[in-house]
């Protein structure tokens, strides 16, 4: 039976930011802002499109990740200061500006990266393409024949499915949904058609809206050669009469609406989450606030104008694109079956010890294998779920889901594991953003199945990677833990890169079965003896481990701290790391994303250095290493060192005891990532990143190219 969330009540009171900030000495503000240091990220995407010694398909990939980057940016962060701005919120960022000079400092840096967008698009990649035999032609360009095909497909697929929609008195502006791509166009009398019975509702130009359905391509081919397209928009546009039929149509233009989507879920009062999520989310796309609009660069004016007010927008909110609008439609070209345009396919591995041994769980118990993600083949991952389904002796399967996917493979092998009779727990976190329907279609299929499903801990989303098996042996039950970096997702698995640790380590496995208690029980576990978890005891044991190595270098002994995440924001653990650097320890942070530590400031970050890493793949495993005064200790996990991943998610973070998996971690992975000049930009103290690039007569070095081909 399906379960509702249960409320985590904090263990300890937590200290306040302003308590740690007043102990930072610096003439400078120490923080970055969160948003800005997040569009500086988005950059850096960016730049790989700019990057001309990335393949042509790939450049188009990265500029279309970078609008859908900005739609979830839009989406969350930027609604978020419209929220505080319409509710009066005052407060200041950690850099000191308020959500409206937030905002204006998002535009005035947004509106150059989009320009240099949309100059690398029509100026250089689709001019590229053409060369290569992909090429997308004006509809007026195309000769009769052509148009009389494309005009055949038109009035066959596409117009039954549209729905014109004029504004008048009796037809009121018509709700435009996120992200949709319309056309707004201006229709009236024509003089030629005769007024008699109907012409009173005729007598006015008014505005009319077609929106250009979703489940339709917007890359048409205009034959069977896979190299020609015309686009859909021009296509509904020079048939609009079709659609007005004895009226007089103005010259359609492209917009496109961007809304609020943070789902705010009243847990307090929520008697039935899943019902409650999915209430919530067909609400939002009812009823979600506008925060942006795009629109072609040959709308009107006066068009502009009407769209704003009637959509509920300034004209700060309107960002007219000289060019494509929606740029992750042109990823159908992407779909061509084009490899010399792509990047090289990559060959996986898969763990000697697991070739050399059928049974999965005999290797284990000899010893711990470590997964390093996409380089070792996911089917590692899947083959363990499904060893465990299949396996006689296996009694029990317990596992976090966060993002599944489509069709994965995983849930297959938990229904599986449940038709044979195995006690199978999974814990399937609805509130995984913009993943919400695919979790509750999951849960609704699993607990069908028989599964126990659990939604989570109310407040909190759970996070952690966490597969636990529990087997009977002869010697006893003996229990089995995947723990990882990433999500359970095959199909992301082959573009993000992750670590994994397959163990049979008793206190591991103790610790498993704690957290897995914690989260589907009522137990408020409140140590670990291995695993360090959020919200439990993960922020308290960091900053004892960097307190630890600021001790250590005072003491005379060795000390170093290397950390590989994605994001670091948290006001606590910047001022540790201050605090150990002002102290002379040496600290190396690979952060991909954002960063609000501010590097490089005397007497306060000088020995703090800050590498962001941005390739073919995208970064995401997390590493911590620290040196220990000689005693090192590496731990994994889903963690990143922000508030929320500390205070308001489940996280589960590994250690990592094989000394050659150690050696791994830091002599290979770390250090390569600190050696990259291909892939790597350096954070300067004003908040810029400068791209790390080979010296004359040195050899490039590509950390993700790398790991290709080796083994652990």
């Amino acid at each position: 039976m399906l379960e509702t969330v249960r409320e985590f009540v904090p263990l300890t009171a937590k200290e306040t930011p302003t308590e740690i900030i007043p102990a930072l000495q610096s003439e400078v503000n120490p923080f970055f802002n969160r948003e800005l240091s997040w569009l500086e990220f988005n950059r850096r995407v960016l730049d790989e499109a700019l990057n001309e010694s990335n393949p042509l398909l790939e450049r188009l990939k990265f500029l279309a990740i970078f609008s859908t980057n900005l739609d979830e940016f839009f989406m969350i962060r930027v609604s978020g200061l419209k929220e505080q701005i319409a509710e009066g919120v005052s407060k200041l960022s950690r850099d000191g500006l308020s959500p409206a000079e937030q905002l204006r400092e998002i535009r005035d840096r947004l509106r150059p990266m989009l320009a240099e967008q949309m100059t690398c698009l029509h100026d250089d990649i689709l001019p590229k393409l053409n060369e290569q035999g992909i090429k997308i032609y004006p509809y007026q360009d195309l000769n009769k024949s052509e148009k009389k095909r494309l005009d055949e497909y038109f009035h066959k697929n596409i117009f039954p499915v549209l729905t014109p929609q004029a504004v008048d008195v009796s037809h009121p502006f018509p709700f435009v949904s996120n992200l949709s791509l319309n056309l707004g166009l201006i229709v009236e009398p024509d003089e030629n058609f005769p007024l008699d019975k109907l012409g009173h509702l005729f007598t006015n130009r008014r505005f009319a809206r077609i929106k250009l359905p979703p489940n339709v391509s917007r890359i048409i081919p205009i034959d069977e050669s896979e190299s020609r397209f015309a686009l859909l928009g021009e296509l509904v546009s020079a048939n609009v009469e079709s659609l007005f039929p004895n009226m007089k149509t103005g010259k359609p233009c492209l917009f496109r609406v961007t809304r609020d989507a943070d789902i705010e879920i009243r847990e307090d009062e929520a008697g039935d989450i899943l019902r409650t999520i999915e209430l919530e989310l067909h609400h939002q796309k009812r009823f979600s606030f506008p925060v942006r609009m795009e629109i072609s660069g040959s709308m009107p004016d006066e068009m502009v104008n009407y769209l704003a007010g009637s959509i509920g927008l300034t004209e700060h909110d309107i960002f007219r694109v000289d060019g494509f609008l929606n740029i992750p439609d042109l990823m159908r070209f992407y779909a061509l079956d084009r490899p010399d345009l792509k990047d090289k396919p990559i060959s996986y591995s898969i763990p000697a010890a697991i070739r050399r041994n059928e049974n999965i769980f005999d290797t284990l118990k000899e010893h711990d294998i470590l997964l390093h993600h996409p380089y070792t083949a996911y089917s590692t991952v899947t083959d363990f779920i499904n060893a465990a389904a299949e396996d006689e002796q296996v009694l029990a399967i317990k596992i976090c889901l966060y993002r599944a996917g489509k069709d994965s493979p995983v849930i297959k092998s938990l229904v599986k594991a449940s038709r044979n009779g195995k006690q199978v727990a999974a814990l399937v976190e609805l509130k995984a953003r913009f993943d919400e329907e695919n979790n509750i279609e999951w849960a609704r299929r699993l607990e069908a199945e028989g599964v126990h499903v659990v939604y989570g801990m109310r407040g909190m989303k759970t996070h952690s990677k966490v597969t636990l098996v529990v087997r009977s042996e002869d010697d006893g039950l003996r229990r089995y833990v995947h723990i990882a970096t990433g999500n359970y997702n095959p199909t992301t698995s082959r573009i993000y890169t992750d670590l994994g640790l397959l163990t049979s380590d008793a206190e591991i496995g103790a610790d498993a079965t704690d957290l897995f208690n914690f989260l589907t029980g009522y137990s408020y576990q409140d140590e670990f003896r291995q695993l360090m978890v959020a919200p439990v005891n993960l922020r308290e044991k960091m900053l004892e481990l960097i307190a630890r190595e600021t001790e250590n270098k005072l003491g005379g002994k060795e000390s170093r701290i290397i950390v590989k995440i994605n994001s670091l924001t948290d006001d606590k653990i910047i001022a540790a790391l201050y605090r150990a650097s002002q102290a002379g320890v040496r600290i190396d942070l690979i952060i991909r994303g954002i960063c609000t530590l501010r590097p490089g400031i005397e007497g306060l970050s000088e020995n703090i250095r800050v590498v962001s890493i941005v390739g073919r793949f995208l970064e995401h495993s997390r590493i911590f290493y620290f040196a220990g005064g000689g005693s090192e200790e590496i731990y994994i996990g889903s963690a990143d060192w922000m508030h929320r991943n500390l205070d308001r998610r489940v996280e589960a973070i590994v250690p990592i005891k094989s000394h050659s998996h150690k050696t791994y971690l830091k002599e290979e992975i770390l250090a390569a990532y600190l050696q990259d000049n291909v892939n790597a930009s350096l954070l300067q103290p004003d908040g810029t990143y400068r791209k790390i690039n080979a010296p004359e007569g040195e050899i490039e070095f590509d950390s993700q190219m790398y790991f290709v081909g080796r083994e652990i």
